[in-house]
């Protein structure tokens, strides 16, 4: 098994260096190459990465499933994993994953928890151990088999918000999904620029609107309206 990871990204400076050496210290040999594929990042991110030994590809389309698609596109690995850039994998990541593909699992992903002492938010990661379709999303972080990515079609560009939702929907008509009992570690700053309550109910409402059918677009925009 050899891993590729890709990271989607825009102006993530902040977080990339801590993520890139995250990385380095846990891999193990499996780790095939780590791929970022930036969205227009106005900040150093692509240098900052390039500098702790990841590829960077430029995507001229400022889209998380745009940037993913086209990290799958370039990656040579057997295995495809995308992480956040604001998001560490559990330390034992590569063990997890190569565990589950020998099980008999083509994709999978990891609970998380926050990196803050809330207890609103513990609240909110416990209920991550679950595969209901609510329960997903990006931060679990993401693996799964290379032909696999390729025969589902990877995410659906048009989706620029909830890809990874509509591709988990898409993809479990097909292959189960385990959320393996390992941690993932996910930063809390979207609760610390917002309010908890504010932000249980952009992601309550945006995922309602999103498997009522509404147009992604119009997903996006109503998030932002609600979101800082």
């Amino acid at each position: 098994m050899n891993v590729s990871i890709i990271i989607p990204t825009l102006n993530e400076a902040s977080n990339i260096a801590r993520l890139l050496e995250y990385i380095r210290q846990n891999a193990g040999p499996e780790l095939l190459e780590v791929i970022l594929v930036d969205g227009g990042s106005t900040d150093d991110t692509a240098g900052i990465a390039l500098a702790n030994g990841a590829q960077v590809i430029d995507c001229p389309i400022r889209s998380r499933a745009a940037q993913m698609n086209l990290g799958a596109r370039h990656a040579q690995g057997e295995v495809l994993y995308f992480i956040h850039a604001d998001t560490l994998p559990p330390q034992n990541f590569l063990k997890a994953i190569r565990t589950a593909l020998e099980t008999g699992w083509c994709m999978g992903c990891f609970r998380y928890r926050f990196d803050s002492p809330s207890w609103l938010l513990k609240c909110n990661a416990w209920f991550t151990r679950f595969n209901f379709l609510w329960c997903q999303g990006g931060d679990k972080t993401f693996f799964i088999i290379a032909t696999t990515f390729a025969e589902l079609g990877g995410y659906d560009e048009k989706y620029v918000i909830m890809e990874e939702y509509d591709f988990i929907r898409r993809a479990r008509k097909k292959y189960p999904m385990p959320t393996l009992p390992y941690n993932a570690t996910v930063s809390a700053r979207k609760y610390e620029h917002n309010s908890w309550l504010r932000v249980q109910f952009a992601n309550w409402l945006v995922f309602n609107l999103f498997t009522a059918g509404l147009e992604p677009v119009r997903l996006k925009k109503i998030y932002r309206q609600i979101l800082n």
